[in-house]
């Protein structure tokens, strides 16, 4: 796409009657690095076949090449095949370093936004606006650079799971599985819309960081959130450094 004219991955239905979770959402599967026990997976919401599997197993190339994604906007995806098991607005799995992904907007999706497993892709310029759950969610060994993101919010419109600007795990258990989760997202304003704490009872932190994560957040201001920054240590370590 380009500035004038961006491609647009939208629903199907008549424009008025468009809904979060119309359509699934765009998925980008690579062969870099994965913290788990082989180094591969089958990406969450979709039924595992062998297309949906990712990961450069035990030897991943952390410059692996998934093509360009500029000047894209994501519209009302969003699909849970089940509970904790969903296609986000755009999913990243084990993208590598040598994927150009940048100019990208998420609007109204059913689950996170953007959500990375694993992976060393480095992404430019995203919008994350009215998603119901979190909207930059990292997993896995995610070890990217994030730079320049805008995240709107809704602070009554929030997810089961409780919704975030920023969640991030290790692994689902919080183990000290390598790579860790240790991406940096720089430049980064949030606005969760909250007014005097008045917001869905599911809207909670700007930033939830969990689990043996050691993510970065730097150069960024949140507001508008019912609670700030969670560190979580209950399992493992969690580092933010603002």
């Amino acid at each position: 796409g380009t500035a004038c004219q961006p491609i647009i991955f939208a629903s199907g239905q008549p424009v008025g009657q468009r809904a979060r979770g119309d359509w699934g959402g765009l998925i980008l599967l690579g062969k870099a690095a994965l913290n788990t026990a082989t180094g591969t997976a089958n990406i969450e919401g979709i039924t595992p076949i062998p297309d949906t599997q990712y990961g450069g197993g035990a030897n991943p190339d952390n410059n692996d090449n998934s093509g360009i994604l500029q000047y894209v906007r994501i519209e009302f995806a969003g699909i849970a095949l089940s509970p904790n098991n969903e296609i986000n607005g755009l999913t990243f799995g084990a993208v590598g370093a040598g994927t150009t992904v940048d100019h990208i907007q998420v609007s109204y999706s059913n689950d996170d936004s953007y959500e990375w497993f694993g992976g060393t892709v480095n992404c430019k310029y995203l919008i994350a606006y009215d998603g119901i759950d979190d909207d930059f969610d990292s997993d896995n060994g995610f070890s990217g650079y994030v730079q320049f993101g805008l995240g709107m919010r809704d602070p009554n419109v929030a997810d089961v799971s409780g919704s975030k600007s920023f969640e991030s795990d290790n692994d689902v258990n919080g183990d000290a599985n390598l790579p860790q989760t240790s991406a940096y997202f720089a430049n980064f304003t949030a606005l969760g819309g909250s007014v005097n704490n008045v917001a869905n009872p599911l809207f909670k932190q700007s930033i939830h960081t969990r689990r043996n994560s050691n993510i970065r957040i730097l150069n960024s201001i949140m507001m508008g959130f019912p609670q700030g920054i969670l560190v979580d240590a209950t399992t493992g370590v969690s580092t933010i450094c603002n």
